[in-house]
């Protein structure tokens, strides 16, 4: 196990490295390196600045993110101030971000009984309900989830790890965190508009890890070839999250990745990181996230909505004038709408999701289910299955699917027959050039469910 100095803010950590190893590279965008020692200087002089401009602890700092290293500086800046981060993305309108300015400047942060328990970040989410949400982290569960990924997926002072997701969003910030808690190095990308962008992060000097959500994941798998091969060498890990990632993907990244760590990991802005899984390295099936990481715990109820506690989960909601905190946090567990079940190992098994079951006939179907039977016929990239009213079928199910020319809707349509029951089979086909996902990597299932 990784063995890093405690203390008890992530700028403290950034302060120490500055000191200890000064010339060591913190982060790296597009060819510009800045040093340990240069990022604390970079930092303090922004502190300073912000202070000026009269930001104050226990205030609320709101600021669009871009995917450069200036991102690490504004962001542990105000950390340093004493203030709550507010990342928001760089594409979000005018009349959202001053909407969510207006919420920052009205809105108190609950009193902290110590130093641990003041709120560090507020990130703002729209969940499943289109309702724009800030979930507020304290300091204590942004260390609590950075520890917990450095015992579960072993990131050290040699991780260069690849960011190319937004950095407003848990799924990329969380890896922030560790990398920086053991004084490792960030490669910041712009994206993943180009994938030889990726190609070219791993450049085979070190050893390098990274997260992509599943449809990153396809995209990857798709590229293939030379590119493939040639980045399967020097890759230490990948992580993956935000949505199931589907057996036949997941078998083709052990075989492309043979020496590599392969991560699934439960996660969410709500309740943090929670469990990690190497299905690499360990039976490879499908749902299987892993046991809870020492900062977590999870339980399974009786309907199975899955439940989690633990040093991770957030403070509550920002500005929570109906009372939707107590729906979900209720005595430090967070009540998510994510079902599941445990194994005999005490692993979590996620089944699907409480408000996506769809009832056909009286029939329950799980969407993730009929998912992943696609994605495993040859030829199919990406799809989503959602309810949908025919004029042929009356209330039936429909499935949206990109695949390659030659996969036509009566075989997918034999392909999941031959592996489902009946009533689970979709009565209707549309081939599309693109399945709509939202920012963190889900599907777009409210989108769909509205195609009637």
């Amino acid at each position: 196990m990784t063995s890093v100095p405690s203390f008890p803010s992530l700028e403290d950590y950034v302060r120490h490295y500055a000191a200890a190893v000064p010339s060591r590279p913190a982060a790296e965008h597009n060819g510009t390196v800045i040093t340990y020692s240069s990022l604390w200087q970079a930092v303090e002089r922004r502190a300073e600045e912000l202070r000026a401009a009269g930001v104050r602890a226990g205030s609320l700092y709101p600021f669009l993110t871009e995917q450069n290293t200036d991102f690490l500086v504004t962001y542990l800046a105000v950390h340093a101030v004493g203030a709550a981060a507010v990342p928001l993305g760089h594409e979000l309108p005018a009349a959202e971000y001053d909407a969510v300015s207006a919420v920052c400047r009205r809105a108190v942060l609950p009193h902290a009984v110590d130093d641990g328990e003041n709120i560090a970040d507020v990130l703002f989410t729209t969940g499943s309900t289109g309702q724009r949400k800030g979930v507020m982290t304290s300091m204590r569960a942004l260390l609590g989830d950075a520890d917990n990924l450095i015992c579960g997926q072993g990131f050290s002072a040699d991780t260069v790890f690849v960011v190319c997701g937004p950095l407003n969003h848990i799924g990329s910030l969380s890896k922030v965190w560790p990398v920086l808690m053991t004084g490792g190095t960030l490669r910041i990308l712009d994206g993943l508009k180009d994938m030889n962008a990726l190609f070219r992060a791993f450049d085979g000097k070190r050893p390098v890890a990274t997260f992509l959500v599943p449809a990153a994941i396809r995209l990857l798998l798709r590229a293939g070839g030379v590119s493939l091969r040639r980045i399967s060498g020097c890759t230490d890990f990948i992580e993956t999250g935000g949505a199931a990632v589907s057996q036949s993907d997941m078998e083709a990244m052990c075989d492309a990745f043979p020496s590599s760590r392969l991560y699934n990991t439960y996660a969410s802005t709500e309740t943090g990181i929670v469990t990690t899984y190497d299905y690499n390295h360990n039976p490879c099936v499908s749902g299987c996230l892993g046991r809870a990481l020492r900062h977590s715990s999870f339980a399974v109820l009786s309907d199975g909505r899955l439940t989690c506690s633990g040093d991770t989960v957030m403070s509550g909601y920002l500005d929570d004038t109906e009372g939707i905190t107590a729906q979900v946090l209720r005595g430090g567990t967070v009540y998510t709408s994510d079902l599941a079940q445990t194994d005999s190992l005490g692993q979590l098994h996620l089944t699907g999701r409480a408000g996506d079951v769809i009832n056909i006939g009286g029939y329950k179907v799980s969407p993730t289910e009929v998912e992943e039977a696609a994605l495993a016929a040859g030829g199919v990239g990406d799809c989503i299955c959602a309810p949908f009213r025919s004029p042929l079928f009356g209330d039936t199910i429909k499935l949206w699917y990109v695949a390659d020319a030659s996969v036509t809707k009566q075989q997918l349509a034999r392909w999941l027959a031959a592996r489902l029951e009946g009533y689970k089979v979709p009565r209707v086909f549309e081939q599309v050039d693109e399945i709509k996902h939202l920012f963190n990597g889900k599907p777009d299932r409210k989108y769909y469910n509205q195609q009637k």
